[in-house]
């Protein structure tokens, strides 16, 4: 199948990133953007300048943003294990799946989300620790945290 027409099945082809966080930004606004994605360019003097300019030189944050896009503004399904590993622009979406309506966020789910995300990060942490044998876990064995609730996040489970 040819390459460019795979592409036309992602959302994301052809939307700019200053279009694509217009459109997050006019649906949700800067504080609910910091409070799911915890990016500091939506939480210190945000506008839509600063923050393209942010994410086109970090990607990370970038593809945290491209997938927020995809999962939760564009309402799709969880990507399959080996269209999860590409980034958010790569992925092909199958042709059944037509994007939805923007999810409905509000502050109060983010903080039910961060609280999740927190016990199990402290879960994990001391976990990891008694399996390593000393008390100190390494920045490695952190960053691969499993979170079933963070879909747009890079992890694997």
């Amino acid at each position: 199948m040819n390459v460019d027409l795979d592409y036309k099945n992602n959302p994301l082809h052809g939307v700019g990133l200053k279009e694509l966080l217009t459109e997050l930004v006019d649906c949700y606004g800067f504080e609910i953007l910091f409070a799911y994605l915890n990016i500091n360019c939506f939480n210190k003097n945000p506008s839509i300048e600063s923050s393209v300019k942010f994410l086109k030189k970090t990607d990370w944050a970038r593809e945290k943003v491209e997938s927020f896009y995809l999962y939760k503004f564009k309402s799709l399904p969880r990507a399959s294990e080996e269209q999860f590993e590409l980034p958010p622009r790569d992925r092909i979406i199958p042709p059944g799946q037509v994007p939805g309506a923007p999810a409905v966020l509000s502050l109060e789910d983010a903080e039910r989300l961060s609280e999740k995300r927190a016990r199990k990060a402290a879960a994990f942490g001391s976990d990891a620790g008694r399996r390593a044998g000393p008390a100190k876990v390494s920045n490695h064995a952190r960053t691969a945290v499993p979170d079933d609730s963070d879909p747009w996040a890079k992890w694997k489970k």
